[in-house]
């Protein structure tokens, strides 16, 4: 499958992605930590099958410094034992946050109450500003077809200059 539109050739499309990406610095230099915001966007991005996001979350992680047995079992973190109670937390508010149509109730007090356990207010804000930040990156390339594979560690840094 071919991309259907090319989002980085159009100028309205790349003025656009400029703007998003750098919303994503806010979340990018705030106090979550970067291992958690990689591993959420992941997992997101693993939900909605988006392949571009989840080579550039996967590369990007690996780059950081992420071990490849945590990568792997991100999309079976329940039944992991290499992800900290934190990180659990964040993992099930990512999940839940992005299932919204398949879960009625939406984020569940119970997850909600494990995210405020381990993170204080400007890391619960960076953490639900980028649930919805990466669910809006997964939809704008699953629309386009915009493929996974191709994604090098520190292009998007390069997009925001």
């Amino acid at each position: 499958m071919d991309a259907r539109f090319n989002m980085f050739g159009n100028d309205i499309a790349v003025r656009f992605a400029k703007r998003f990406a750098n919303a994503g610095l806010v979340i990018h230099q705030s106090p979550l930590p970067p291992s958690t915001q990689e591993l959420v966007s992941l997992r997101a991005s693993q939900i909605n099958g988006c392949g571009w996001c989840i080579d550039m979350h996967t590369k990007e992680a690996a780059a950081a410094g992420e071990t490849s047995v945590r990568l792997n079992l991100v999309a079976a973190w329940r039944e992991s034992t290499v992800f900290t109670e934190a990180e659990r937390a964040a993992l099930a508010l990512a999940e839940e946050g992005t299932r919204l149509a398949d879960a009625h109730q939406g984020v569940s007090d119970e997850t909600w109450a494990q995210v405020r356990e381990h993170y204080d207010d400007d890391q619960v804000a960076a953490l639900v500003a980028l649930i919805a930040l990466i669910n809006a990156a997964n939809r704008l390339a699953v629309i386009v077809h915009q493929r996974g594979g191709s994604y090098e560690p520190g292009m998007f840094a390069a997009m925001v200059n």
